[in-house]
């Protein structure tokens, strides 16, 4: 079965909804020294301030979840990237830091709505043997928005000011917003197999339905740990590159911006494919190409932080992006797969929760503490064990994955088997 030209159409505009998504997320980071030479305080200051989206947005994950398996989900769609866009202009106009606060805490409000429904709403756009590779262009976004990001808050920061950078990556999602209310809304489970659709489920409802789901398990844990490392990373590399390698903030900006869209952009769409093609002969390929990817991945991310000369940090930077972002359209086409299509946004809700409470929302804060308590380059060197850690998850939950995906595997809303009769009993 193929997909018309209105679902290419409708995943074009979700995908750059997605790269505004990132970029707005990811502006803070790159103008963080700014921001701190402005309201002062230490690092642990600092990735509060970073952790307050995240906190929010793991909050408000669940009930949007709720909405997404029972309203319009191209509204929920369109007025969260409003909602996330008008926030991040307030906070480049904030004077204060609880304001500048409280502005970040609202975009987590508005990247909540959108977060939860747009990958069940691509499911429901593509047939199964189309959803790695559509998920791969959706997820592609990713990297060139966190890219755009860095280099919106280090180089137009820098130039310009943080204030004026905040304002210039919130307009283009004010217009992009409006169009996302356009698109249509297709039935729940159109591309599934007639009866596996089932009925609509809040996060209570799916998370008791996926318990019964072993691999959806090991996909949240697996993400969290990996969430943890790719939170930490991201929020404190551009201040490690300005303030222990002498790399003036703006350079350090619009280079690490780059590689997460050279190797965001190559691994992500790379992944997707390789996902497709591998699990036509394995079910379970999705969590062993995502295992294999961060195992490469931790020592590279280690040796990020430990080599002092440039072109080994800088290609060992590369490289750890490179095999972090391969994992994101398998893991994310394997969440889609195992999840019953009534209770899609439920199920990305609550792995959403999970993930970002436990992983990226404190690690921003955790690793700045503890580099005022040691160093940063320590603290960032515990993300290589949080991203073997994770890949281990993975290889580990294959035969899971395996398991739920047989055609003959009970759907995760239908009622456990009956248990079996003990032997000699009547």
């Amino acid at each position: 079965m193929r997909a018309g030209r209105a679902a290419y159409g409708a995943l074009a505009v979700l995908a750059l909804v997605n790269l505004l998504n990132y970029a707005d997320r990811y502006v803070l980071a790159g103008a963080l020294p700014l921001v701190q030479r402005e309201f002062g305080g230490g690092d642990a200051r600092m990735g509060a301030l970073s952790a307050s989206f995240l906190v929010v947005f793991s909050a408000a994950s669940p009930l949007a979840g709720l909405l997404g398996d029972r309203a319009s989900r191209p509204r929920l769609v369109g007025g969260g990237a409003l909602l996330w866009s008008a926030a991040t202009a307030w906070g480049g106009a904030a004077h204060t830091y609880g304001e500048l606060f409280a502005a970040r805490a609202l975009v987590g409000v508005g990247e909540a709505a959108y977060g939860a429904v747009a990958p069940g709403l691509i499911a429901d756009l593509f047939p199964a043997t189309r959803r790695g590779r559509a998920l791969a262009v959706f997820f592609a976004a990713a990297p060139l928005g966190v890219g755009l990001g860095y280099a919106a808050g280090g180089a137009l920061g820098s130039a310009l000011g943080w204030r004026a950078a905040f304002r210039l990556a919130a307009a283009p999602g004010l217009l992009l917003g409006a169009l996302a209310l356009l698109l249509r809304d297709p039935p729940r489970g159109a591309h599934d197999p007639p009866g596996a659709g089932g009925p609509a489920a809040g996060p209570r409802g799916a998370a008791r339905g996926l318990r019964r789901r072993p691999s959806y398990l090991v996909n949240v844990a697996g993400a969290t740990a990996m969430s943890f490392a790719t939170g930490g990373l991201g929020a404190w590399m551009p201040t490690f590159l300005a303030r222990e390698r002498g790399v003036p903030l703006a350079t350090a900006g619009l280079a690490f911006g780059a590689m997460m869209i050279g190797a965001g952009l190559l691994a992500t769409l790379a992944g997707g494919w390789a996902s497709d093609r591998l699990r036509r002969r394995d079910r379970g390929a999705p969590f062993a190409l995502c295992g294999l990817s961060l195992a490469l991945a931790a020592p590279c991310a280690l040796a990020a932080v430990a080599c002092a000369r440039p072109p080994l940090y800088w290609a060992a930077t590369f490289a750890a992006l490179f095999l972090l972002f391969a994992t994101t359209a398998p893991m994310n086409a394997a969440l889609v797969d195992v999840a019953p299509p009534g209770a899609r946004a439920a199920a990305v809700a609550l792995h959403t929760s999970v993930t970002h409470a436990l992983g990226d929302a404190p690690a921003p804060a955790l690793l700045g503490a503890l580099a005022d308590a040691w160093s940063l380059p320590r603290a960032l060197a515990l993300n290589a064990f949080a991203i073997a850690l994770s890949g281990a998850i993975f290889l580990l939950g294959r035969r899971a994955l395996r398991g739920d995906l047989r055609p003959d595997a009970p759907t995760a809303h239908a009622p456990p088997p009956p248990p079996r009769p003990q032997r000699g009993a009547p």
